[in-house]
């Protein structure tokens, strides 16, 4: 070893005492993240077949290959579920008993058993883009090409383990997903059928938000939350995010806090900043920018330029 590295070694050694709280040392093991980013890789596959993954799937192999898929996913994902659970309960007399196990393994045949109604409502949300976009010109532009597609996809699949009470491997999926496209949806945000984000980029939706069906929203949107006080955990689990009821259109940089509902069929602005709760039926708008215009002074020397 090179002794020269000895003193810091061991001064970081002595962090690891003194700055408890980032540390994981003699604990259950944690889900592991590239093993979760390769799970919502295959769930991916499994909803939109063909689009995903390495296999040219034809009507003569694709039974084979998605029953191949289903087992191995079975497997990874109770794994890393059980990983998750065991950190939760922090007790390891009682996972060694096996109940985290069991526990997992229930879980991940849930989510396998809600694949086909996340289908169908992901058909809705890729209808919504392609009806909603007039530079979409097939589904399968949609979903190979559309960020907001691939977030909510991954945000719908999330939410199946939010619901469950698996902590961290829903929130590893939509993190990934927000590292891909550059929206950020918490997993335990309640989202409706036909849901379209266009562009997406900078678009923020909070744990809480709820979201009903036919909501358009355009990038740079933030459903979230007011400011919180000093310590947060006296406000979790609380409703704190917004409402949006069925067919709101939100535009681009708007922000609406807190938790307020916006009313069926209404229309939010550009830029607009909202904390106060919005009537159905209802167009809101920042003032319109008002036209200056002055005279410009013409420059010395200009003049005689000119003559010359």
């Amino acid at each position: 070893m090179n002794t020269d590295l000895e003193p810091l070694i061991q001064k970081l050694i002595d962090s690891y005492s003194t700055l408890g709280g980032i540390n994981h040392i003699d604990g259950l093991n944690l889900p592991h993240r590239r093993d979760v980013i390769e799970i919502t890789g295959e769930l991916l596959a499994l909803v939109f077949p063909g689009f995903f993954g390495t296999e040219r799937l034809t009507s003569q192999n694709f039974r084979h290959i998605t029953g191949h898929r289903v087992i191995e996913l079975h497997a990874r994902l109770t794994e890393q579920i059980e990983r998750s659970l065991c950190y939760a309960c922090k007790r390891a007399p009682v996972c060694q008993e096996g109940q985290c196990a069991d526990k997992a393994v229930r879980c991940a045949t849930w989510v396998i058993e809600r694949l086909p109604d996340v289908r169908r409502i992901l058909k809705t949300d890729v209808d919504a883009a392609f009806r909603g976009d007039p530079a979409c010109y097939s589904h399968e532009e949609a979903i190979g090409c559309y960020p907001g597609v691939l977030a909510i996809a991954v945000q719908r699949l999330a939410h199946i383990l939010y619901e469950y009470r698996v902590p961290l491997l829903p929130r590893i999926m939509t993190e990934y997903a927000h590292h891909q496209t550059g929206i950020d949806i918490h997993p335990g945000a309640q989202i409706g059928e036909s849901f379209f984000i266009d562009h997406g980029t900078g678009v923020v939706i909070g744990e809480t938000s709820v979201i009903g069906r036919n909501v358009k929203l355009y990038q740079g949107v933030t459903l979230g939350a007011k400011s919180f006080p000093d310590d947060a955990r006296e406000i979790r689990g609380k409703k704190r995010h917004p409402t949006l009821e069925d067919d709101v259109i939100i535009y681009a940089g708007a922000t609406i806090l807190g938790d307020i509902i916006i009313g069926q069929g209404s229309v939010i602005g550009g830029n607009t900043w909202l904390t106060e709760p919005v009537a159905p039926h209802t167009t809101i708008v920042i003032e319109p920018p008002k036209l200056r215009i002055h005279a410009h002074k013409k420059r010395p020397g200009n003049e005689q330029r000119v003559k010359e």
